[in-house]
């Protein structure tokens, strides 16, 4: 025997947000059985835990609708993987209506959710719950182990994932491992080379919307991050709060196998590979690897041959812009960076760095080759040391296209190839001798001005080259 439980549906006040997940509509009212089937030889209670379940409460004779964001409907929906609401611009599905509002949002750019205290605007809702919490510095969510706080629960789940060292996520393209399911989706986006959003200013694509959107503050500067110490703006404030650590002085990252130390944590990773010889970043084009992404994308200018940052005043044009603030500077004559012990300044850092080991007598660069034999022959730059390694090996990768003629540096090949046009572009004010090479040209200055000579403190003896200086000091041990 079978009785017909008469349905009545109530909604006294449910909170909506605008996007209308908590709100019932008529569809949803119509998505429920009216006519419940209750079987005689079925637990009451138990049916009354399933309808509970599902999102209804027994309240006598009638049953009221939570206002909860998931129908039966869309339960259904989740375990069959059906996304029935589709984004007409980028195709991607959605279960529920209101996933496809919010996430139409992320092509109009409508902010209807604004923060009253710094009146910074959010997309959704729980975007703007979220900034409200960093203005009041409430975090009452805190790790186990290391007693680090967050304003999410969910922060502090996946923060726990830092401690275990569990990556779930799998890429089954290349087997790399992600902590987060949305770092592997957008891992995936490498191997498709998807790129579904491009900038309307300068054309630069993205495969993610909130890249771009963080991109775009560049061209129309809001909502840049100023730092108060050196006046340089950033796009992210994670970044800027890496910034000022380079004002601190501080170096929170340190190598668990040389135990060197870095202001950022990237640059931690990327130098863990220097030991560990792991480059997980390939060229497509010539399938040259490299340990960092960004040096990838820096090696990929070199096939593409982008250089879109322009001098203006001699005309020539960089891929990045860091190379064109360098290259500025020697039209302006400023050089930032200055040797406190000689007093010699310098254009760029690296540089100013490197100079600092001859004065330290630093050479962390050992050849294990000759190093063995000739006293440890080391090396002030790694390049240097790859140069060298060649001469062991006699790779010559560097030909000349005229005469087939192979060098194992690529200074040299350049200097070869002025032999074939005779091209002499440096030129001796004093004689107007002219040379292929500006090295050859301070060389040949030493002639006139006396300065940079190398003496023989035993005999008084000048050289204008370190090469003969050095010949000509053996002669005298050899003597002694």
């Amino acid at each position: 025997i079978t009785a017909v439980l008469s349905v009545s549906i109530t909604i006294e006040s449910i909170l909506s947000d605008s996007d209308g997940c908590a709100t019932v509509n008529q569809d949803q009212v119509q998505s429920i059985d009216e006519d419940t089937e209750l079987s005689s030889d079925e637990d009451p209670q138990q049916n009354q835990k399933c309808q509970k379940a599902r999102g209804y409460v027994n309240n006598s004779d009638s049953l009221k609708l939570k206002g909860q964001k998931e129908t039966r409907k869309d339960k259904h929906l989740t375990h069959t993987g059906e996304r029935p609401y589709s984004c007409e611009l980028c195709n991607k599905g959605f279960i529920q209506i209101c996933s496809l509002k919010e996430h139409m949002r992320t092509h109009t750019g409508e902010k209807p959710f604004s923060c009253m205290i710094c009146e910074k605007k959010f997309s959704r809702q729980g975007q703007l719950k979220y900034h409200i919490k960093l203005h009041t510095g409430e975090k009452p969510y805190s790790c186990d182990i290391c007693g680090k706080a967050f304003v999410e629960q969910s922060k502090v789940k996946l923060h726990m994932l830092n401690h275990t060292g569990e990556k779930p996520f799998s890429c089954v393209t290349c087997g790399k491992s992600f902590t987060l399911e949305r770092a592997l989706k957008s891992h995936m986006k490498i191997h498709t080379a998807e790129k579904l959003y491009s900038c309307p200013t300068c054309g630069k694509e993205y495969r993610r919307q909130n890249r771009l959107t963080l991109h775009m503050r560049i061209h129309t500067g809001e909502n840049l991050f100023a730092c108060m110490t050196c006046g340089k703006k950033f796009t992210i404030k994670r970044v800027l709060d890496n910034h000022m650590l380079t004002h601190t002085g501080e170096r929170p990252f340190s190598c668990k196998i040389c135990g060197k130390c870095f202001s950022q944590k990237h640059h931690a990773v990327t130098h863990l590979r220097t030991h560990t010889s792991e480059k997980p970043f390939s060229c497509q084009n010539c399938k040259k690897a490299f340990k960092s992404k960004s040096s990838l994308n820096l090696h990929m200018k070199i096939h593409t041959g982008v250089k879109p940052f322009l001098c203006t005043t001699c005309g020539k044009s960089f891929s990045q812009k860091s190379y064109l603030a360098n290259h500025n500077r020697i039209h302006t004559g400023e050089r930032p960076f200055s040797c406190k012990t000689c007093g010699r300044g310098f254009i760029q850092r690296h540089t100013y760095m490197l100079h600092m080991r001859t004065h330290t007598g630093e050479k962390p660069y050992l050849c294990k080759t000759c190093g063995k034999r000739y006293n440890q022959k080391s090396f002030t730059i790694k390049l240097l040391l790859i140069n060298h390694i060649r001469t062991h090996t006699d790779e010559r990768p560097f030909s000349c296209i005229t005469c087939g003629k192979s060098f194992h540096v690529k200074p040299h090949l350049i200097s070869h190839m002025k032999a074939h046009t005779d091209e002499k572009p440096y030129q001796c004010k004093m004689c107007k001798k002219a040379f292929r090479l500006k090295s050859s040209l301070n060389f040949h200055m030493r002639l006139h001005t006396g300065v940079g000579l190398f003496s023989c403190k035993t005999c008084k003896k000048t050289f204008h080259f370190k090469s003969n200086y050095m010949r000509h000091i053996k002669m005298h041990d050899s003597q002694a």
